[in-house]
């Protein structure tokens, strides 16, 4: 009599693989909500901020309209990601965390291909701003440090990716974004995004503790040639913080009753 194994083997990469980023992809592709939120929100957040004439000051390698751009394109893409990735929430609501017991995704999996699929929204929403500058004419830097800028901000929107993640796992469906939504605004304006904060300030040092600090720092690091090093270890640490609690909450969530 033959007996059956009944132990499932956890496949590679913890249970990531390209179709569900496929599938997750296609999911976000289909909600127009999303892809108008994606397309306007960069582009109207440059148009208001860095439109005024003023703004050709020299800034590093550029000028000040070329660190606005910068800036605007940095926040678009993490509000865009965050938003994203706590798509999750409406998920729950649904009974998907559910599901995702009978399966054997590991939760890192699960996170990383909601992070990447934020972070392809957040593509979408940095080129936006960039050819919203570059038809604006106002921005002046090298194309080098142009191309430089796009790319660090691209990785630096992962932080976000994760935070939206964690987020959705936190708080009830449809009450994820309206978290966010204010939360993100007041991370850029204490990071050091919107409004240049004064070296050596109360607020500078308040500012260099928190989430968007970093990422700030360093998606215009080609431009303005300087990166403190605090500003990375700030980046680093905030992207651990978020990606392990958004795999702890994940847990939690799949392993009740």
């Amino acid at each position: 009599m033959t007996t059956m194994d009944l132990t499932r083997t956890v496949p590679r990469w913890g249970g990531f693989n390209r179709t569900l980023l496929g599938i997750e992809l296609k999911r976000l592709l289909r909600n127009r909500r999303t892809l108008i939120f994606t397309f306007a929100f960069p582009g109207m957040m440059l148009l208001a901020f860095g439109g005024q004439d003023d703004r050709n000051e020299s800034v590093g390698q550029g000028n000040v309209a070329a660190y606005i751009l910068v800036a605007m394109a940095l926040y678009g893409a993490s509000m865009i990601s965050a938003s994203t990735g706590a798509s999750v929430a409406m998920e729950r609501a649904q009974g998907w965390s559910r599901q995702l017991r009978l399966t054997p995704l590991r939760p890192a999996a699960y996170v990383f291909t909601k992070s990447l699929c934020a972070l392809s929204m957040g593509v979408v929403a940095i080129t936006v701003v960039n050819l919203i500058g570059v038809a604006q004419g106002r921005a002046q830097m090298p194309l080098g440090t142009w191309l430089a800028c796009g790319l660090l901000t691209v990785v630096c929107t992962l932080t976000f990716a994760a935070l939206g993640v964690f987020v959705g796992y936190l708080v009830p469906g449809e009450n994820a974004m309206q978290f966010l939504g204010p939360g993100m605004a007041a991370l850029a304006f204490l990071g050091n995004v919107f409004i240049p904060i004064p070296q050596g300030t109360l607020m500078w040092t308040v500012s260099a503790f928190t989430p968007m600090f970093g990422v700030a720092e360093i998606s215009r690091f080609p431009l303005t040639g300087e990166l403190p090093w605090y500003a990375v270890v700030n980046a680093v640490v905030w992207l651990a913080l978020f990606v392990a609690g958004a795999a702890w909450r994940m847990s939690k969530d799949t392993a009740r009753g």
